[in-house]
């Protein structure tokens, strides 16, 4: 009889895990396709198209728009998070490429969800001299595909829009590598201007 009855007991343990195993792959898929859903949030603008147009305030309370830089190229790029490592070490890559990303005719705006005063303490922290801009509810990256909604928070994806002089996107930059992503979009830039051959 005992032996019957820890036969049944053991019978529900392994069918309660079971149970348990299921509804534990349930939630993973249900993630995922949360996770997938807020990777397609926005569609990204297209390779020659006009640039989706923008206004927002840097890091030191000075409103930016994308007509502001007409007449020049301008490096576009969108980042999740201030004084982040990975972020950091792209800010700087282009603080230290600046003046040759300038020779060459273009401007660098960096974007994230973040608020004016953390961008200007991480400006601060890393003597960051090109315009941070606070998109704190994240319609500007919604607008170049680059907003992760997570429900609970944004984020802007790692994604850099190249925009030519007159306004048009000519390259988008969907895989960073940030300790050399401003080497290659100097290398793009060399091939598109003849400058720095």
């Amino acid at each position: 009889m005992t032996g019957m009855m820890r036969g049944l007991f053991l019978q529900r343990w392994i069918g309660l895990g079971m149970k348990l195993v299921v509804i534990f792959l349930a939630l993973i898929v249900f993630a995922s396709l949360l996770v997938a859903r807020a990777a397609r949030a926005g569609e990204l603008p297209e390779v020659g198209k006009p640039a989706p147009d923008f206004n927002l305030s840097d890091q030191n309370g000075k409103q930016h728009g994308l007509h502001d830089y007409q007449g020049k190229y301008l490096v576009l790029y969108f980042y999740p998070k201030d004084d982040t490592p990975g972020c950091t070490q792209e800010a700087c890559a282009f603080r230290d490429d600046l003046n040759l990303l300038t020779e060459m005719g273009a401007a660098v705006v960096g974007i994230s969800v973040d608020d004016s005063e953390s961008h200007a303490e991480f400006a601060k922290k890393y003597h960051l001299p090109f315009p941070l801009l606070a998109d704190k509810d994240g319609q500007v990256a919604a607008s170049y595909g680059a907003l992760m909604n997570l429900g609970i928070m944004k984020l802007a994806r790692r994604f850099t829009f190249l925009i030519d002089p007159q306004g048009n996107i000519n390259k988008v930059y969907l895989s960073v590598e940030t300790s050399r992503h401003s080497k290659d979009i100097i290398s793009d830039l060399k091939n598109l201007t003849g400058k720095g051959k």
